[in-house]
């Protein structure tokens, strides 16, 4: 296993500057999640790190090692992709002894390694069938082991569950944790999924047009995040704001917005935009009056309707303070 490393590096396609001067170090076993929307350049730094696409400037390291100028193959790194690009001809223990025997590995190795690793997954029962006879969560798990089997010093992993529905996914995602936990893989993975970050990665990175906005533990990110991006990215419901005359904006998250009571700050007059039953809780929309909607969180049920006049407060502990015209904390 090994670190992995980018230092100001960047990549431009034509005009367009798809990474800038990304500083970003994943500690060697660490499970580290490259997050932001559609265009933050979460994939082409992925793909920079993996040798497929070339660096503009800055460098990449795997280990103590600069691999500016490395072919992917040299760089002993494996990478699992949004569709799992499966042989369809091959059986299960072919798809992950494949590579191996590629690299002209022992007949005894390359077995020592699928099976150890069919077992470890829960594929030691259907390592005959062909991809076609397999569930998506069983043909994702076998492009994990595919990877895995190489057992590099980097694995990366570039939106592999966005394929499945959504039990599967929260499957899958369990399992990959649990995985890697054991294995202690270094490991990056993409997603454009603020719940999959959340509960995947040791730490976050959030990218937005190429820059790294913020790197931190999911804790860190959810309670002190760096600016109104990460605030708004980040949590689900995203945090609301409210801007203020003196030119800052309040940030505040679901949890710590309620119905009006003595203790709190406030109160916050508004209507309801709208009302989202979700059983154990009640996320209500509210269209303030002095301008901004905030989203609360309350337990069971709310019998409310839109349009209906509402009167909120907000926890004072859980209030963040923005710069309105930079976004940045204060």
């Amino acid at each position: 296993m090994a670190r992995a490393a980018f230092h100001g590096a960047a990549k431009r396609f034509g005009e367009v500057e798809a990474v800038r001067d990304l500083t970003l170090e994943v500690a060697d076993g660490e499970l580290m999640v490259l997050v932001g929307p559609s265009g933050s350049g979460k994939t082409t730094a992925l793909r920079m790190l993996a040798g497929l696409e070339a660096v503009d400037a800055g460098r990449v390291e795997i280990g103590d090692r600069v691999v500016n100028a490395v072919s992917p193959r040299d760089r002993d790194v494996a990478m699992v992709f949004q569709d799992y690009a499966l042989y369809p001809q091959m059986t299960v223990y072919d798809n992950m002894a494949f590579g191996l025997r590629r690299r002209g590995l022992a007949r005894a190795e390359v077995d020592r390694r699928v099976t150890e690793n069919c077992n470890t997954l829960g594929l030691a029962d259907l390592m005959q069938r062909r991809p076609r006879q397999l569930s998506g969560g069983q043909q994702q798990r076998v492009a994990l082991g595919r990877a895995l089997v190489r057992e590099p010093q980097v694995l990366l992993m570039d939106e592999p569950l966005s394929n499945l529905d959504a039990q599967l996914r929260v499957q899958a995602r369990a399992e990959i944790k649990r995985l890697q936990s054991e294995v202690g893989t270094t490991t990056v993975y993409v997603t454009h999924d603020q719940v999959e970050a959340m509960t995947l990665g040791d730490r976050i990175a959030v990218l937005n047009a190429g820059t790294l906005e913020q790197v931190g533990t999911p804790e860190e990110l959810y309670d002190r995040p760096a600016n109104v991006f990460v605030g708004g990215f980040i949590g689900s419901p995203a945090m609301s704001f409210l801007p203020r005359e003196d030119g800052t904006l309040i940030g505040v998250r679901p949890e710590h917005v309620r119905l009006w009571a003595d203790g709190l700050v406030g109160p916050i007059e508004g209507r309801v935009a709208y009302v989202e039953a979700l059983g154990r809780e009640t996320l209500i929309g509210v269209d303030t009056d002095a301008g901004g909607r905030l989203v609360a969180a309350v337990e069971g049920r709310a019998r409310l309707q839109p349009g209906e006049p509402l009167q909120l407060g907000l926890v004072a502990d859980g209030l963040r303070q923005f710069d309105a015209a930079s976004g940045a904390v204060r």
